[in-house]
């Protein structure tokens, strides 16, 4: 049935495809679509774009295998971001503190940039302050979403959806199935970041990773608040400017009737971002107290928003499992590699890492893409089709590109192909994978790769 909505409000955009988000996934989906022939809008809540990797951090993990011998598992877009980095100013790789592989640090503010610079580039029509409130569907197909502006509500109409918002908003007010975190496994912590100027680099460097993390049970024992005891800090591209993944809030909890209650409810979010900021103040003072190189330092930034890391994921034609990573399954439809541990943050004082084999990677098949229950839709990024141990490995933001760039060109196809009317089961995976292929993407470890 057609939203009554759909009626009324304004029309503001009628494009081929829509992107919902415009994160890591998001940013990269609009521009292969728009690459793929396809005219292309992309939302956006916040006044700028790259979601997570401007608002909260600062690093791409996920580029490369860990290990001593890393294997490159991301390329295509990916790759185009990180050289629009260096134009704008100096970019470190560096060694992530868990093993989880080498890291490719940046500044948040030339990452801005450079995402607007390839969206705008590619001949997307970016909408930003723009929140996603309901979707019109007809049988399975999304017609239309509805937008809330700085100028009131309206409508977008689009033949077919990239679901990038990493909370599924668009599946979860269209209807579709979707888990949601907490309710099998227990859910992962958000985190809100923080980095610090004035840092005496070489003094930090005179403790390692364990010392730290001793100074941190102990500072917990003399009455500090710090949840988490091995949080990290890490030099930054900004001399005498370190970033840090210290704070741990709980990701949800149980209403009265049972049900979980989490990000994508406000009350809990305002509460969240509140006690994000209390905490990331109390490791800030922990570090000026307590850890050499900070002695002289002072707080100098708060991540715009916290941190989550799962909420809603999809119900997709396929789910990536924990064996299918810890096996690293390969797929005749996969679209991308992922390299990284199972990176389980759950509340508690640790975070838990179980490691693929050496060299190796697992593939994300196109399926895990495909909303199950939509004909038109795709999802990509955090919310896509995995369980909670796979989706732990396969969230970083490399893969989230890959995914992105996967999602977008297929929509291109479905739009310009075929029936031309969206559908993205019609989409060859041997066409979309060609079409990867030819666009730079890394679909599976050389032969010949270091074991």
């Amino acid at each position: 049935m057609t939203a009554a909505w759909a009626r009324d409000v304004p029309l503001i955009a009628e494009a081929d495809v829509c992107v919902i988000g415009s994160g890591s996934a998001g940013s990269t989906a609009a521009i292969a679509a728009a690459r793929g022939g396809a005219s292309v809008v992309l939302v956006e809540q916040m006044p700028f774009l790259g979601g997570t990797g401007t608002a909260v951090l600062d690093t791409f993990y996920g580029f490369w295998t860990p290990g001593e011998a890393p294997i490159k598992v991301v390329g295509g877009i990916a790759d185009e971001v990180v050289a629009g980095l260096r134009t704008l100013g100096p970019v470190l790789e560096r060694p992530n503190t868990y093993g989880a592989g080498t890291g490719v640090t940046y500044v948040p503010e030339h990452l801005k940039v450079a995402w607007e610079r390839l969206v705008v580039d590619a001949g997307v029509g970016i909408l930003l302050h723009a929140t996603l409130q309901d979707a019109e569907v007809v049988d399975g197909r999304v017609r239309s979403v509805l937008i809330a502006t700085k100028g009131g509500l309206r409508r977008i109409a689009a033949r077919a959806f990239v679901d990038a918002s990493g909370d599924a908003d668009l599946c979860a007010f269209a209807g579709f199935g979707f888990e949601m975190a907490g309710e099998i496994d227990p859910a992962q912590t958000l985190t809100t970041t923080f980095r610090m100027a004035n840092v005496d680099r070489a003094r930090r460097r005179s403790i390692t990773r364990d010392e730290l993390h001793a100074l941190m049970a102990a500072a917990a024992a003399d009455g500090y608040d710090l949840p988490r005891r091995e949080g990290s800090d890490h030099v930054t591209p900004i001399d005498g400017v370190t970033a840090t993944v210290m704070t741990r809030l709980e990701p949800n909890r149980h209403d009265a009737a049972g049900g979980i209650v989490n990000t994508t409810d406000p009350g809990f979010l305002t509460a969240a971002e509140i006690d994000g900021r209390r905490q990331a103040l109390e490791y800030a003072r922990f570090l000026v107290d307590r850890v050499p190189g900070y002695e002289a330092a002072a707080l100098v930034a708060l991540g715009t928003r916290i941190g989550i890391r799962e909420t809603r994921r999809v119900y997709g034609d396929a789910r990536l499992t924990r064996d299918d990573v810890l096996a690293a399954r390969q797929f005749d439809d996969q679209i991308g590699l992922c390299g990284a541990p199972i990176e389980d943050h759950r509340a508690g004082p640790d975070t838990r890492w179980t490691y693929l084999p050496p060299g190796s990677a697992v593939g994300i098949p196109y399926r895990s893409l495909v909303v199950r229950d939509a004909a038109n839709v795709l999802v990509a990024g955090r919310c896509f089709s995995a369980t909670h141990d796979a989706h732990a490995s396969v969230r970083s933001m490399a893969q989230c590109m890959a995914m992105g760039q996967a999602a977008g060109s297929a929509a291109a196809l479905a739009v310009m192909t075929g029936s031309r009317d969206g559908t993205v089961r019609s989409v060859a995976s041997a066409a979309l994978r060609r079409t990867l292929l030819d666009a730079d993407a890394i679909l599976a470890i050389p032969a010949g790769a270091p074991a």
